[in-house]
């Protein structure tokens, strides 16, 4: 005769329960309003301008006063620039060569907002909706510290995302490169986008 064994109980979970008919399975989606279906994305957009003369550098839609400013077919943005880039690239999208060709004498001196707004929209069609964003700025000068609070209120009034869901910092290249002669400026973007799959 096998000795009586010791039963020990655990204290059990409301929200951990067998999930055996088509009701438990509809509990379990409002409990954890359907994270198990949840798609996440990461994109990365990178850009680079060269400076040549002028009084005014214009970034993430802010005009900064600096005795160069940026080469482009459009306003040269290269924080938009990027950041769009990122954006079409977490959807699948392409890029915005391919969206907005410098070929295109319609985009010519235009604002690099419509291009963000316009990989928004594809996002917001496709049922994406950003994360967070972490962007880079890399250039020699100007010094764009006093600047970052701007940027990131900028961004996150034009995509309707939290202030602190946007990062926003810089460095240099240690005088190495075009950027560390000062012949230009260059922004990496990276963004993580998420959807709900049913």
């Amino acid at each position: 005769m096998d000795p009586i064994q010791k039963i020990n109980q655990i204290e059990g979970d409301l929200v951990n329960f067998k999930i055996t008919t088509k009701n438990d399975l509809q509990l379990a989606n409002m409990i954890y309003g359907g994270k198990n279906n949840q798609v996440i994305k990461v994109g990365s957009g990178f850009d680079v301008h060269e400076f040549e003369s002028g009084d005014t550098i214009k970034l993430f839609g802010i005009k900064l006063p600096f005795n160069k400013k940026l080469k482009g077919h459009s306003d040269a943005d290269v924080g938009f620039h990027a950041l769009t880039d990122a954006i079409l690239g977490a959807i699948g999208k392409g890029d915005i060569g391919e969206h907005f060709p410098p070929s295109n004498s319609k985009w010519k001196n235009k604002s690099s907002e419509i291009f963000l707004l316009y990989s928004k929209k594809l996002m917001d069609e496709n049922g994406y909706k950003i994360n967070n964003l972490d962007i880079t700025l890399i250039c020699e000068k100007p010094k764009i510290s006093k600047y970052k609070t701007k940027f990131k209120k900028n961004i996150s009034t034009l995509l309707n995302i939290k202030f602190q869901d946007v990062n926003v910092k810089a460095t240099t290249t240690e005088k190495l490169g075009f950027l560390g002669r000062e012949e230009g400026m260059a922004c990496h973007a990276v963004i993580t986008v998420s959807r709900n799959e049913s």
